[in-house]
């Protein structure tokens, strides 16, 4: 039987051994399988994209029509020279746009069409079969000032393309660099027109700049359009209130592939488009019209348009199935009661068009059909909406929500109506300027906010699949802001709406909810009833053996005493 000093030594080293155990695997095993797993983030790339220092790069190329230079002058053309503009955003932002301007004498072939055209129009299409201008870059024809070509008043024709002719002013004599330099402001005023300028780029910042900084007007326009997105959903709603009354008819189905499509494909590069049509009955405004003598009809003043909006909306349903902003056009025909309705501006001046727009949600239509039928007609009467004259609205409305604002020209300028297309070449290389900056500010706020979020609360689950999307964003990222200074619009917002939509995806993942993970106090509370009872004995077995140890030291230092 052994001794108990054995059994006490066993004792010990049973204790010893379970605490070792317990430490040099349980707890390690214990950390590893209850860590939280995050996946690698390039924070240091996130940490560069949070300064944002966007430069964007243009070519402009200005060609000398035969008689606008002297032929010493002509000898020192092609030219080449680059301009800078600097603007200071905020500490995080800033801006530099780089203009490579590009000059030379008009070809053969050019100067052909020049002269072979009766009017712009024709110059502008021949020339566009000539240039090969790429994608956010602009043409300017410099023409003689005693050319025929344009009007009297007119100093610069833009046409529907990316070129534009300017009528040379003043005499040719003198040297080259001081032609070009009294061309300079008529050349900056054409590019202001035709591409980009800085009050809209700041519009489109306004993710990451206080609106404090936007002009009055700019803040208006980016309130009014709606946000970059990757698509948009249009419904044209045809409101009957009365169908005991009126029988209506509307070819929207040609009325879309006439009108609409043209302008959605043109707009394809920006965002996907689809397009919905219904018809709703017995549906009514949710404001009684008043009747007003001075007109001899009923009136809906500009304070009562707010209240149009909301009872109407409940009927017009919604896509559940698509995430995408949805813009709404209402055609309303008024009962037979309540005609004719016209809308009133606030000067109490009826409004030509006779319909409104709401910002970043669609715009209404009243389209009266009283003078259609006499007082002998027979009940239902027959409808047939002119669709030429409500698309023609709406597609005005259309182009604000989609953010191709309106251009206030310079005195002297002409410019060439879209046509059937919708939207001139100029006008998409502008909105899509302000949707690659609107997405690249956009994507970078996502992606910044969200690497702050993930490094503050450091429990949040990180899977692969959020670590990847926040890689592409940053890349994809990185790509628009290099392809923006090399001066390549179309791969730059290619890219920009990747990095949107990786940044979106990250940022929104279900994964990153509060719920799938616990807080620090559950996680106490879940372990320390399953350690503190295992823990307590080894504990105080270990105090005890030290006890016993520093005890042996004291007998043995006796001792020797």
């Amino acid at each position: 039987m052994a001794s108990p000093e054995v059994e006490k030594q066993r004792g010990r080293y049973a204790a010893l051994s379970v605490a070792a155990v317990v430490i040099a695997v349980g707890i390690p095993l214990w950390w590893k399988t209850t860590e939280t797993y995050r996946a690698w983030l390039p924070y240091a790339q996130i940490g560069e994209l949070s300064s944002l220092q966007l430069q964007l790069s243009m070519e402009v190329e200005v060609v000398f029509s035969k008689g606008t230079l002297t032929p010493e002058q002509q000898k020192k053309v092609p030219l080449t020279q680059t301009r800078e503009q600097q603007h200071h955003v905020d500490v995080n932002t800033g801006l530099k746009y780089h203009y490579e301007m590009k000059y030379r004498t008009a070809t053969i072939m050019e100067e052909d069409a020049l002269k072979q055209a009766t009017a712009e129009a024709e110059a502008d299409r021949s020339l566009y079969k000539l240039s090969e201008s790429p994608c956010g870059s602009v043409v300017v024809y410099v023409i003689p000032e005693t050319s025929a070509l344009l009007a009297e008043d007119v100093k610069v024709y833009v046409g529907q393309h990316r070129t534009a002719m300017l009528r040379a002013q003043g005499g040719r004599g003198g040297e080259l660099k001081a032609v070009l330099s009294a061309l300079d402001p008529e050349i900056e005023q054409v590019v202001r027109t035709m591409s980009f300028n800085h009050e809209d780029i700041m519009a489109a910042l306004s993710d990451r700049i206080r609106t404090g900084r936007l002009s009055k007007e700019s803040l208006a326009d980016s309130m009014r359009s709606f946000k970059s997105s990757p698509g948009y959903e249009i419904t044209f709603s045809l409101l009957n209130p009365d169908p005991k009354s009126h029988s209506l008819h509307w070819d929207i189905e040609g009325a879309i592939h006439t009108y609409v499509q043209p302008l959605l494909d043109k707009l394809a590069p920006v965002a996907n488009h689809s397009v919905d049509s219904q018809i709703l009955y017995y549906a009514v405004l949710g404001v009684n019209p008043r009747f007003d003598n001075s007109v001899s009809a009923f009136t809906l003043n500009a304070d009562s348009l707010a209240h149009v909006i909301n009872p109407v909306e409940a009927r017009l349903g919604s896509n559940a199935a698509s995430s995408n902003p949805v813009l709404n056009f209402l055609l309303f025909v008024p009962d037979a009661h309540h005609s004719p309705l016209f809308i009133q501006d606030h000067s109490k001046h009826v409004v030509a068009s006779n319909a409104f727009h709401s910002p970043r949600w669609g715009g209404i239509m009243v389209y009266n059909v009283n003078d259609q039928y006499g007082q002998e007609a027979e009940f239902p009467v027959r409808v047939d909406i002119d669709m030429a004259r409500v698309m023609g609205v709406f597609l005005a409305q259309l182009r604000l929500m989609l953010g191709v604002q309106a251009v206030h020209p310079p005195a002297g300028f002409l410019l060439q109506s879209p046509g059937s297309a919708g939207l001139t070449d100029w006008e998409l290389d502008r909105l899509q300027w302000t949707r690659t900056v609107e997405n690249v500010a956009t994507a970078s706020t996502s992606i910044t906010s969200l690497a702050q979020l993930l490094d503050e609360i450091g429990n949040i689950v990180i899977n692969d699949n959020i670590a990847q999307q926040v890689y592409n964003a940053v890349t994809s990222l990185q790509a628009a802001v290099a392809e923006l200074e090399a001066g390549n619009l179309a791969f730059a917002l290619q890219y920009s709406r990747e990095a949107v939509l990786a940044s979106e995806r990250a940022f929104f993942d279900p994964s990153l909810l509060h719920l799938l993970y616990f807080p620090d106090d559950q996680k106490f509370a879940i372990y320390i009833p399953l350690f503190l009872p295992m823990c307590v004995p080894i504990l105080l077995s270990l105090l005890k053996m030290a006890g016993e140890l520093r005890q042996r030291r004291k007998e043995q230092r006796a001792k020797r005493d």
